[in-house]
């Protein structure tokens, strides 16, 4: 167990930490504290997490060209509106994965007939983001 001061927001507060797996250390000198004004108190709790988007079930697509997630991600922004005539290269949407930023490219001209998937989105691999007419 190793203990530490951290402050958080002009509030100090001493923690204990105990390292799990990894390589165990070198036992070292305990050295004393310096003696702090602020009073001890709990470390403060975490705020709460929001709920990932829901994930959308996946389009039959009967006409026109599918574009499919090629990793699984989210969908961090999307450039086109439905009704939209794209060329081929153009950027559709950029998808988070892997802690890049990874641009969906139109494969082939055409008009955006349906977006699939909703900004802030999870993705699999192979799932229908977009449909080109």
């Amino acid at each position: 167990m190793k203990k530490f001061n951290i402050t958080v927001n002009g509030k100090t507060y001493e923690v204990d930490v105990e390292e799990v797996g990894g390589i165990p250390s070198a036992p070292q000198m305990a050295r004393p504290a310096a003696p702090s004004s602020a009073p001890r108190a709990a470390a403060p709790a975490s705020a709460p997490k929001t709920a990932p988007a829901k994930k959308q079930e996946t389009p039959v697509v009967t006409g026109g060209s599918a574009v499919e997630a090629p990793m699984p991600g989210t969908v961090l922004d999307i450039k086109v509106n439905v009704g939209d005539s794209v060329s081929n290269g153009d950027v559709l949407m950029i998808l988070e994965a892997m802690k890049m930023e990874n641009e969906i490219m139109a494969p082939t001209a055409g008009k955006v007939a349906s977006i699939n998937v909703n900004k802030g989105a999870s993705v699999d691999g192979g799932d229908v983001l977009i449909v080109i007419e």
